[in-house]
């Protein structure tokens, strides 16, 4: 931990964005599950005993975004102004891929609320699957751009 997010005791601290100006700021992020074929195509049929497992998916990514400040220590809440989650099957993994946008006027970015949507969702996937694949594998969650706030604008390369 650097010495920044440590207070005068030596203890862990919220980053002080008092002198900040509340910009729009959007981050983008994605993730894949890769599952067994079977498991594949139960997704595509709706033939799961759990239910839909793309819209619940989506569903469960815009709530957890929703809710990063409670699950990240030092994490500010956000005034979300949108958030859009897609979970498509993408048979070329074979898996999901989920796509998180979240969006806000504020003070910090909001990474780490696009990252959570794509992880929850992921994980809800993979609660709704596991009964014919426990193997699947959750990955690549990354940050593909984000935009607004005092550094700028920042694209993955590729």
């Amino acid at each position: 931990m650097t010495l920044s997010h440590l207070d005068s005791a030596g203890r862990p601290r919220m980053v002080d964005v008092a002198e900040k100006a509340a910009t729009e700021r959007t981050a983008v992020a994605e993730g894949v599950i890769r599952m067994a074929r079977e498991a594949l195509d139960e997704v595509e049929r709706n033939a799961g005993s759990k239910g839909d497992v793309l819209t619940t998916a989506e569903l469960a990514g815009v709530m957890a975004a929703k809710r990063t400040a409670e699950l990240i220590p030092l994490c500010h809440p956000l005034p979300l102004d949108h958030v859009a989650v897609v979970v498509s099957v993408d048979s070329s993994i074979p898996g999901v891929r989920v796509r998180a946008t979240a969006r806000a006027t504020a003070r910090t970015g909001v990474e780490m609320e696009a990252l959570t949507a794509v992880a929850v969702a992921l994980l809800t996937v993979y609660d709704m699957v596991k009964a014919t694949d426990r193997g699947m594998e959750i990955g690549e969650i990354r940050l593909l751009e984000k935009a607004g706030g005092k550094s700028g604008n920042w694209r993955r390369p590729g």
